[in-house]
């Protein structure tokens, strides 16, 4: 790790085509069985991930898109209605068409089959027009474009942080690899890092919806359940599952041996617990919901386009189940995953997204944003989210000495590919627990042969973001000064 940290150390010094980033021969696609094995430890020598990993349970059935395939697929709506129709179970005529009428409750398009076509295997690089990133130049320490007419406007990323997340992904070679850091109270975004060994070519990965959710979906599925009345106490017993779940698991049993509170099936990443929750306390129009809340299947403004996160919510009762537990048909892009773990930092308020410093004098202040969670459902979610660090998937990497992550909380999602074999790895959370400056996303989508994966590029993501975003000082008056006016 000490090479580590001399690279990191010579960030600022790093030339601009570091920090807007350019990436490297592209690799056939297919897909493979889902899984969750919790965290992707990072390790600086070339490790292995393991090929039993990819066996972990749930089921497969078809995924999502991103928007960039369904703008070129030119899906009309109806036919977009007909495909949700499919994926969710539904009769064309059982009220699908009061549900598309709702945002967010009936995907846009249709959502294709991850194993018979991953999107991650035909995503195209962003049009150089849309690239604010890759048009962006440094003047002054700060980022700016030109828009046409001549006009700059600024942008809200931190070039340091930038270059610093921008160089980890190219020296690690990441297959492909993407990193958001943001400030949640305000929706400033800090960084949009990205790197493609695989594809250098390709730009735009921050703002695409070409990976599977996987476990990172059970953020939202724990949101619904502390709204149904679950508590983060809760108890569910079981037996297996950690391999692969069935319908058998669903039922308690006697073999039920082994029980766990709903905040250590968080931090734990317990798959069968939560599919048993699922189909204990939530409905699809529940679970849909809270989608919709969490702006799944609806579209996110931002000036770089950025793609629908796909979810497809079914009605069958084990598969509704499976879904619950991080296996279901969602996509989600970087971009969305920072601000999703932003809902629970800003006390269940969504806040959207900023990309260009306000003119004039006046700073960017807090936000009231859109309501997502009561403020209290968010602190307990919080709680379940903290679980993930301090004794679950996270603990190794957020215990790594010289690079700890103090009152950190966020949820890890793993999932795998088979033929050809790709590996993702995801890191979503905020710092500080109680008083947040940062919330982050990662990703990380590996061969065989990996050097980092997702949870450790997020712990970086948050150790840098929050040295670039020190907590304000806060002035006291002196001893002597008490009781004067």
């Amino acid at each position: 790790m000490r090479f580590h940290r001399r690279l990191l150390s010579a960030a600022a010094l790093l030339p601009l085509v570091l920090v807007i980033g350019a990436t490297e021969p592209e690799q056939p696609a297919s897909a493979g069985v889902s899984e969750d094995g919790g965290v992707g430890v990072g390790v600086a020598a070339p490790g292995t991930a393991s090929q039993a990993a990819q066996t972990d349970a749930g089921t497969s059935g078809t995924a999502t898109a991103s928007q960039g395939a369904q703008t070129d697929a030119g899906i009309s709506g109806s036919a977009a209605v007909s495909a949700a129709a499919v994926l969710g179970g539904e009769s064309p005529d059982g009220g699908l068409a009061a549900l598309a009428a709702e945002p967010g409750m009936v995907p846009p398009v249709p959502v294709p089959s991850r194993e018979k076509a991953p999107p991650i295997a035909t995503v195209k690089p962003l049009p150089r027009s849309a690239d604010l990133m890759g048009r962006a130049t440094l003047e002054g320490g700060k980022l700016v474009v030109k828009e046409k007419g001549g006009k700059k406007k600024q942008l809200t990323i931190d070039p340091v942080l930038q270059a610093s997340l921008t160089q980890i992904l190219r020296n690690y070679e990441t297959p492909y690899g993407a990193a958001v850091v943001l400030e949640p109270s305000t929706g400033r975004v800090l960084a949009l890092a990205e790197h493609s060994a695989a594809r250098p070519e390709l730009r735009g990965l921050p703002v695409r919806a070409v990976f599977p959710a996987a476990s990172i979906f059970k953020v939202i599925t724990g949101g619904a359940l502390l709204e149904a009345g679950v508590t983060p106490d809760t108890e569910e017993c079981f037996h297996g599952g950690k391999r692969r779940i069935s319908e058998k698991h669903l039922q308690d049993s006697e073999r039920d041996s082994s029980c766990y509170s709903l905040a250590l099936a968080m931090g734990k990443s317990a798959n069968v617990i939560f599919a048993k929750l699922t189909n204990k306390h939530l409905t699809v129009d529940s679970l849909r919901r809270m989608a919709a809340r969490f702006r799944f299947n609806r579209e996110i403004e931002f000036p770089v386009p950025t793609d629908v996160s796909l979810a497809a919510i079914p009605e069958e009762t084990f598969s509704l189940a499976n879904t619950g537990a991080g296996f279901g048909d969602v996509y989600l892009s970087p971009l969305h995953g920072a601000l999703v773990a932003a809902v629970a930092a800003n006390e269940g308020r969504w806040v959207d997204p900023i990309l260009f410093e306000p003119e004039g004098p006046a700073p960017l202040l807090p936000v009231e944003g859109e309501p997502v969670l009561t403020p209290e459902v968010a602190k307990d979610l919080t709680a379940l989210l903290e679980e993930t660090v301090t004794s679950g998937t996270a603990r190794a990497v957020f215990r790594e000495r010289g690079f700890r992550v103090d009152d950190a909380v966020g949820k890890t999602g793993s999932l795998a590919d088979r033929e050809p074999f790709r590996d993702y790895s995801w890191f979503v959370g905020f710092a500080p627990k109680d008083k947040p400056r940062v919330a982050v996303a990662a990703i990380i989508v590996n061969d065989p042969k990996w050097r980092i994966r997702g949870t450790w590029l997020g712990r970086e993501a948050l150790r840098l973001g929050l040295e670039r975003m020190p907590a304000p000082v806060e002035m006291t008056a002196p001893a002597s000064a008490a009781g004067k006016h």
